[in-house]
């Protein structure tokens, strides 16, 4: 079996998003009418089709969810190692393996200072169970299996403007090493509308989270969500069906924020990926004015 790399790596806004539309119109057939497409680097994500009804994959030793039409999604974690174990097992029983190879990338430090002392290093017991029970909240809803395929029609922006922090940057927050950015944050004005990047269904709403305050997840099919931080205004709930393009939430700087932005970021099962691999790359004016 053949993997076909489309995009490069790094931050770059090349043409790392034709694979969808390539995967859209005609993916690559490989062995058995298999195909798979996608980008092969950190933080990357790729998508297969065509495998028979009842068959089972599972990428470095972890089951992958496989959706009707035998549809499924790989992930490539920002750390991921140079090659990712791809393993099937047909409903006769026979299995196939490949080696993918995932490209490597370099990321920057992020250094922000200002931040309150307790949204850094939490100290009180209080602080910590509600992160616990917090953090708990969102795992759970990542969990949620549905089997539409909504990603298959592509993403968009869900908002766009100066991007002021990205993917798997190193966190130097007031001083101290933190944990990587796993997301892409868009710096604009408070009350910014943002919209849904694709069609999908609200798993997680909630207007207070301690660290990302205002924060919505959508779920797009076979445990692919997206994620919204730092929101002042919430415009839909659990449960909503949310066509591509609606309205979803306004802009703020709720939790651990400095000021007005929005943190997308997107998860694959426990992986999270780089939302800025599955969009297009803004207009010309706003990466302009990002430069300013």
């Amino acid at each position: 079996m053949r993997a076909v790399s489309g995009g490069r790596a790094g931050n770059s806004s090349g043409p790392r998003w034709l694979w969808w539309l390539a995967w859209l119109l005609a993916g690559p057939v490989l062995a058995g009418g298999l195909s798979l497409d996608g980008n092969f680097t950190q933080g990357g994500m790729a998508v297969g089709r065509g495998l028979p009804q009842g068959a089972q994959v599972w990428q470095d030793g972890r089951p992958v969810n496989v959706g009707l039409g035998g549809i499924f999604l790989l992930g490539f974690a920002r750390d991921a190692r140079p090659v990712s174990e791809l393993r099937i097992r047909y409903p006769d029983g026979h299995e196939e393996k490949r080696r993918l190879k995932i490209a490597r990338r370099q990321f920057r430090i992020q250094r922000i200072d200002g931040l309150p002392a307790n949204k850094v290093a939490p100290r009180t017991e209080a602080e910590l169970a509600r992160i616990r029970r917090e953090t708990a909240a969102v795992k759970k809803a990542r969990r949620i299996l549905r089997e539409r395929v909504d990603f298959l029609q592509g993403f968009t922006w869900p908002v766009e403007g100066p991007i002021s922090g990205t993917y798997g940057s190193q966190r130097v927050l007031n001083g101290k090493p933190r944990r990587p950015h796993y997301g892409v944050d868009i710096a604009r004005p408070k009350g910014t509308t943002v919209v849904a990047p694709a069609d999908g269904v609200v798993i997680f709403a909630d207007p207070d989270l301690f660290f990302s305050g205002g924060t919505l997840i959508i779920d797009h099919g076979l445990r692919l969500n997206t994620s919204y931080l730092h929101l002042s205004e919430l415009l839909v709930k659990v449960g909503d069906r949310i066509r591509k393009g609606q309205p979803i939430a306004e802009i703020g700087a709720t939790g651990r924020a400095t000021g007005p932005h929005l943190h997308w970021g997107a998860n694959l099962r426990d992986v999270r990926i780089d939302p800025q691999l599955l969009v297009p790359p803004m207009s010309r004016q706003v990466v302009e004015v990002g430069r300013k």
